[in-house]
This record gives C-alpha cells, sequence and structure tokens, in this order.
C-alpha cells in the first residue's frame, strides 16, 4: 500500500476516533447537565404552589354596574393553588368577580392550563360573586360589537374586556411562577363549623306554594327579615394542605350571596373579603383562599337592613365560623396516590325563550341596546346550540369530595350532594361558568320567584335532572 494511504487511512482513523471521544464526551456532559437539572427539581410527591394577585380594575374602569370611582385598601384578589404529583397539574382559582362566562370562562382555563402545564379539564376558576367587581364574557362582547354597540355600556352590564385579558396574563404568569416555589403535601386537614347569622333563604313562600316575597341583600321591611331562614347550609368547610406541622393553604367554602350593600361604585370584596383577610391574619403562614358555594337563592336578607355597618358584622361572623372549623380540624398523612380529579362533561339545557330571543335579535336588535346582558344569553345559546358541555368537577382526597360546579346554583344541590354521600366530607363551591345565569331546581322553576325568571335563568327546568345524576356518578367513583 501507498505510504500516502497508509498516512491518510492512520489519521482517518485518528479524527473518527476524536470524533468519537468528543461526541461521547459531549453526550456524557449532557446527561451529566440534565441529571444536575433533575437534582434541582421537587422531589416526587405531593407538592402545592400558591398564588394570589391583586385583580382590581383601575379607577374609570366598568365594573358590573357601574364605573369605579375608587378601591378598597384590600382590593380584589384572585388566590388559587396548583396540586402537582398526581397525574397533570390540578388548577382551582377563586376570583373576587361577579362573573366569567362563556368564551370568557374558556380563555380564563386554557391560560392557567397552559402556564401551569396542564389540560382545560384539569382546571377550575370560580368567581365570589360580589357586586362592585367586574365581569368577563369573551362571546357577549363579541356580539355587542357585531351589532355596532359599546360593551362598556352598563345596561345593566359592561362587557368590555381590556382589563379581563390583562388580568389572564396576569394570573398566567402567577401560575407559572408559582411552580419554581412548590412545597410538599404531607398531609390534609378537613373541619366543619356552622355560621351563624349570616344566610337566609331569599325566597319567602305563600300557602299556595309560590314565591310571595323576594328577601335580597338588602331587606329593609322588618316584617320579611322576620321571616324564618328557610332552607340554607349552614355550615361552612375547610380543607387544609400541610407540609409537616406547617399548614401551605387553607381553602373555604360557604354558599351565601357575598353582599351587604353594592352599587358604590368602590371595588371591594365585600364580607366574605373581609373575613378571608382577617384569617389571613389569624394564619399567616398558609395562603387562605375562599369559594363561594350553591348560594343562588341564598343572601344575608334576613340579618340586614342595608346598614353599611352590617358589613363588618356579617364578616365578623363569617369569620368566627372559619376559626372554629378551622380549630376543629383534623389532620391526616396523605400522598399523591390518594388524589384524584374527576370530571362529568354535561349538556345543560339552555330556556326556552331564549330560542325566541334568538329569533328576533336579527329583525330589531334593539333590545341589545336596551339590555345588553342579552349578549350573554345569546352568547350561552349559541354554546349549547354548537354542543359545548361544562365540566362538573370534583377534587377527590381521601375522605373529601370538593366539587366544582357552573352556575349560580340553588343551594338544594349542594344539600343534595352532601345527602348523596353522607358517609364522605363534602363541599362545594358554585359561580363557575355563569353562562347558565341562575340554576334552579326544578320544582323551583314551577314556585316562581326572580331567581327562576327569564330575566334571570338561562336554563331550562330540566336541568336538575342532568346536573344531579352528574352530581350521583362524581360521588360515586
Amino acid at each position: 500500500m501507498d505510504l500516502t494511504k497508509k498516512k491518510f487511512g492512520f489519521n482517518f482513523c485518528k479524527w473518527c476516533f476524536c470524533l468519537f471521544f468528543f461526541s461521547l464526551q459531549g453526550f456524557l456532559n449532557q446527561n451529566n447537565a440534565i441529571a444536575q437539572a433533575k437534582s434541582n427539581v421537587p422531589s416526587a410527591g405531593l407538592r402545592i404552589s400558591t398564588f394570589d394577585i391583586d385583580v382590581t380594575p383601575p379607577i374609570g374602569s366598568h365594573l358590573a354596574y357601574d364605573t369605579a370611582i375608587n378601591k378598597w385598601d384590600l382590593g380584589l384578589r384572585a388566590k388559587g393553588v396548583v396540586l402537582l404529583g398526581s397525574g397533570k397539574p390540578i388548577v382551582m382559582c377563586a376570583i373576587d368577580w361577579i362573573l366569567i362566562s362563556n368564551e370568557g370562562m374558556d380563555e380564563f382555563k386554557n391560560a392557567l392550563a397552559v402556564a401551569a402545564g396542564t389540560t382545560p379539564h384539569r382546571v377550575t376558576v370560580n368567581v365570589l360573586h360580589q357586586h362592585d367587581a367586574p365581569m368577563y364574557d369573551a362571546g357577549a362582547e363579541q356580539i355587542l360589537l357585531e351589532a355596532g354597540i359599546d360593551p362598556n355600556l352598563n345596561k345593566p352590564m359592561g362587557y368590555k374586556g381590556d382589563f379581563a385579558r390583562q388580568t389572564i396574563r396576569n394570573l398566567a404568569v402567577a401560575v407559572r411562577n408559582s411552580l419554581s416555589h412548590t412545597q410538599p403535601v404531607t398531609h390534609l386537614g378537613l373541619g366543619q363549623a356552622t355560621v351563624n347569622k349570616v344566610a337566609s333563604n331569599r325566597n319567602i313562600y305563600g300557602k299556595d306554594g309560590k314565591v310571595r316575597a323576594t328577601r335580597y341583600t338588602t331587606t329593609k321591611d322588618a316584617a320579611i327579615r322576620a321571616e324564618p331562614e328557610g332552607v340554607i347550609d349552614p355550615v361552612v368547610s375547610l380543607v387544609s394542605f400541610w407540609n409537616n406541622d406547617k399548614p401551605v393553604a387553607i381553602i373555604s367554602y360557604y354558599a351565601t350571596h357575598p353582599q351587604s350593600y353594592y352599587r358604590t361604585g368602590v371595588a371591594n370584596p365585600d364580607f366574605p373579603g373581609i373575613a378571608r383577610f382577617y384569617r389571613q391574619l389569624a394564619v399567616p403562614d398558609a395562603l387562605h383562599i375562599h369559594f363561594n358555594g350553591a348560594g343562588g337563592n341564598i343572601g344575608a336578607g334576613k340579618y340586614n337592613d342595608g346598614s353599611h355597618e352590617n358589613r363588618l358584622v356579617l364578616a365578623e361572623r363569617l369569620a368566627d365560623g372559619m376559626k372554629r372549623a378551622w380549630d376543629a380540624t383534623q389532620r391526616e398523612a396523605i400522598n399523591a396516590r390518594d388524589v384524584e380529579w374527576l370530571i362529568e362533561p354535561v349538556s345543560l339545557p339552555p330556556a326556552k325563550y331564549l330560542y325566541q330571543m334568538q329569533k328576533d335579535l336579527p329583525v330589531n336588535d334593539s333590545i341589545l341596546l336596551k339590555n345588553n346582558d342579552v349578549a350573554r344569553k345569546m352568547a350561552w345559546l349559541k354554546r349549547c346550540e354548537s354542543g359545548k358541555k361544562l365540566d362538573i368537577a370534583c377534587l377527590k382526597i381521601k375522605n373529601a369530595r370538593i366539587l366544582y360546579m357552573p352556575g349560580e346554583l340553588f343551594v338544594e344541590y349542594q344539600l343534595a350532594a352532601k345527602a348523596e354521600r353522607p358517609d364522605l366530607f363534602v363541599a362545594m363551591a358554585a359561580y363557575g361558568d355563569l353562562g347558565t345565569g341562575y340554576v334552579g331546581t326544578m320544582q323551583a322553576y314551577g314556585k316562581g320567584g326572580y331567581e327562576v325568571s327569564d330575566l334571570a335563568s338561562n336554563v331550562a327546568p330540566e336541568v336538575e335532572g342532568v346536573l344531579m345524576k352528574a352530581i350521583r356518578d362524581i360521588l360515586h367513583k
């Protein structure tokens, strides 16, 4: 063989060897880098992160009914947790707004799902339903824009979504950033207590079984205030997540309309926000999050004549119930295998009157100008017709079942869920997607009253059968 060829062959082999060596070294370095990165990732097991941001609109923005002229020191909050380690992350978020609905709810859930690295089906977003607060419905906003109507018009509600979209971005950042500060969850705490003299049923019934009076948030008529409390769920339920002896998050659930008074133009979280703040001060190391239960036909009217001083009174009573539930809390060890997120997608039947409204609008859309909340009704009907389903969700942890529901539900749904599984610790958050409006029982639609009127409810009486089947199914999984 020619010496030149021999030399070339030797050099070529040497080059190949060097290439292999450096490739191997690069591979090893890459593996070391991955191993190092993994060493910085929290260990496997159940973990939790918390997030809490201000969601108060600036002065000049639209609240649900009025233009914001000021805000409270407490402001409005969006608070929540991300649970990790049991399948894809689970996100639970409570917001001090009056409503989020239709495509607006989709946008919230989709953004938080991306931020947490999960799917929208494993995200729940529920408002507390304070009335001096914003709202968001992207579907309603689009309908108004297409009709040439300013979504800012408060007739009766303003649907301009600029601030909501900024809030979604801010909230997504907060959720994503929270994942860098997770903590182990070693224990679950469960506690309950009765809340005294806050909630009462809004409906007063006559001898014929029909609603003869509605006891709204402010009830100045002493005779109506004197009527019995009616059907309520007086229990506040607390679920807490612990890192050994340290509470990380405390989540409360209580069913009532959260108003003492409103239409002030001052964004504020009303008495549940004050109660939550009291408990935050009492247990400062844990984030306190509050969800409104099935309070569609529940309010403080029996105990509230509208005097502004009653806001503090109601807050102190609710905070007292929360404290006693905290004192009664029992802890038990948990791990990732104890946690499941269950869903039952449901198609809720739209109210029949919506179809006639849908036919009338192309002929005369002035109804939108007179009452732009009609846009939310039409957005809801459009979604129903497209086959859109809403998730009934349940956080299943050992002996606890926490239901997350759409709509402004009547308390009977919450009571029925608890009666369905008396062997379990059952709590409920309502006020998820509020495209539904109020959601009464089949019987309630026959008794009348504001909540089940065409003005307030966007679902048909048959909704009870759909929801109760889903509740039963999910509670027995």
